[in-house]
């Protein structure tokens, strides 16, 4: 701002009640409270973890001196959230709080970390996480569960010119770079488990089989998964848990007979709906529709992302 002939900074700052609104952070109040709650403790142990480290020992001062926060815990939960939601620049989130812009990166990357450690959470059961896709079958087997597996793609920036693996993140279906997430969601479409995401070259089945499909589907026989089509090779491992649409019939069978076809795999698909429907409620958040920052980043983004929406089940 100009005044007398000066430039003087001038710092804006929202209102922290206004920035904690559901239109900015994508989650109600009481959610953000339960976030809290859950998140405080284990921020504040790794504060405490790294400070250990750098003084290579144990504090000399008693807790609560020193200098304090300029952003305390809730506003880089709150930061986080709209970043994850709306997927402003970290400059203008420091102005909206007031502090420079690598405090915001810094708090970002930190309640980005403890949001995707905190997995998926259980329909109707408040407290119980879903963090790896051996918990999710042993769920599926205990409460009877048909699951719903599907994978999207999430473009990315290309690699580097000069860089190794620079054809490892070309999709074959979309013919950009991308990254691949598999997730799992039940027949409501409730999220249940999203992967650590892999490049986009990777086939939906390898990717599946990488992350230990195969091995649940032997120790959980009774769990079944509703698959499209691009799972016809679990289908041929696993026929009676891997359940794609039915084939094609052959071209001189009778009519009754692909017309049947065809009803089984309207029934299959209007079951298998609802894990498109999660995939949707995914990208509702701004930054999945497109990833423009360090492609190691990602996974964590999605998970914490993934671990929000699922929270509906028990927080709605």
């Amino acid at each position: 701002m100009l005044v007398g002939g000066m430039i003087r900074a001038v710092t804006i700052m929202a209102s922290r009640t206004v920035l904690a609104h559901r239109l900015f952070t994508g989650i109600s109040r009481q959610h953000l409270a339960c976030l809290v709650a859950e998140l405080a403790d284990p921020w504040q142990t790794g504060v405490e973890g790294r400070r250990h480290k750098a003084r290579g020992g144990a504090r000399r001062r008693a807790a609560g001196a020193g200098a304090r926060h300029r952003l305390v815990f809730v506003d880089r939960l709150v930061a986080t959230l709209i970043h994850l939601r709306h997927d402003p620049p970290h400059s203008v989130l420091a102005l909206l709080f007031g502090v420079d812009r690598s405090t915001v990166t810094r708090a970002i990357g930190e309640i980005r970390a403890l949001l995707a450690a905190r997995g998926c959470a259980v329909p109707d059961r408040p407290g119980l996480r879903l963090r790896t896709l051996t918990d999710v079958f042993a769920y599926a087997q205990a409460e009877g569960i048909e699951l719903r597996l599907d994978a999207t793609e999430i473009q990315v920036r290309r690699p580097l010119a000069g860089r190794g693996g620079r054809r490892a993140f070309v999709s074959g279906k979309k013919k950009q770079n991308t990254m691949k997430a598999t997730v799992i969601a039940d027949r409501q479409g409730r999220t249940l488990w999203s992967d650590a995401l892999r490049p986009g070259r990777i086939h939906d089945v390898t990717a599946a089989r990488n992350d230990g499909i195969g091995v649940c589907f032997q120790h959980f026989p009774d769990v079944e998964v509703l698959l499209d089509d691009g799972y016809l090779g679990l289908r041929r491992d696993h026929p009676s848990q891997a359940i794609t649409p039915p084939r094609n019939p052959n071209k001189i069978a009778l009519p009754h007979v692909h017309a049947a076809r065809e009803e089984a795999r309207h029934r299959h698909s209007s079951k298998r709906i609802t894990v498109e429907h999660a995939l949707a409620d995914h990208k509702r958040w701004k930054q999945l529709t497109r990833w423009t920052y360090r492609r190691d980043a990602l996974p964590d983004t999605y998970r914490a992302i993934a671990g929000l929406v699922s929270d509906r089940s028990t927080t709605a």
